[in-house]
């Protein structure tokens, strides 16, 4: 008759653990520790995120950001003629602009502001309009007049489409002249000045040629502002 085995409560037939090595069970633990710390910085991150969010959208409530307006109020073209024996356009036309900030709590400084003008894709002139030496602060709900002078020459490459269209506008009297401007602002808040911004303008303009009067009136045009 066989003997009785004792009945061993929490008895272990696997290996023997060596002296001095870990408990099995501590990776799972330090697993376990790492996921909480991830899980507590995840929550940190997010809780920022809102906070910041919701930091900006009051501010933008509160302050109502808006960018300034522009618009060609005058145009006065006196000479464009092309020479195409030496491909020289001869110019000289003069631009008033009026800039308007909209806005009830922010000032806008205009430290710089620089005028191209193109005819048919073709650069023909550029205008310092605003520099360091008469950069301005515009108040809110405010406008400022700006000018620009462009007079001179400039070797033009033409293609025969693009001659043909100017004896078109020629004969029209109005010429269709595209202006670009770039800029360097600053918007000011109470005693928080913001960093340089660098806005776009662009003008579709259609400039009626004034020499010996003009058969045409300019017509006030409002330019697309891109930040």
């Amino acid at each position: 008759m066989a003997d009785k085995q004792p009945h061993l409560n929490g008895a272990y037939y696997g290996p023997a653990i060596p002296a001095g090595e870990p408990p099995r069970y501590r990776p799972q633990r330090e697993r376990s520790c790492c996921c909480c710390l991830f899980g507590i910085l995840w929550k940190i991150l997010v809780a920022l995120i809102v906070i910041v969010g919701l930091a900006i959208l009051i501010f933008w409530l509160v302050v109502q950001p808006r960018s300034f307006k522009f618009h060609v109020t005058e145009a006065e073209l006196t000479q464009f003629e092309f020479n195409s024996n030496n491909n020289t356009l001869h110019y000289n036309m003069v631009l008033n602009f009026t800039a308007r900030n909209p806005n009830k709590k922010l000032s806008i400084y205009y430290d710089k502001v620089e005028a191209l003008a193109f005819y048919e894709d073709a650069r023909f002139s550029n205008y310092d309009v605003i520099t360091h030496m008469n950069s301005f602060r515009q108040y809110k709900k405010s406008s400022s007049p700006m000018s620009a002078v462009f007079s001179g020459y400039r070797v033009l490459t033409l293609d025969n489409d693009q001659v043909n269209q100017l004896n078109q506008d020629k004969n029209d009297g109005v010429y269709d002249i595209y202006v670009k401007l770039y800029f360097r602002i600053r918007y000011r808040l109470g005693d928080i000045i913001s960093g340089d911004l660098k806005p776009k303008v662009k003008c579709d303009l259609k400039v009626p040629f004034g020499n010996n009067g003009a058969v045409t009136l300019f017509q006030a045009t409002k330019c697309d502002v891109d930040f």
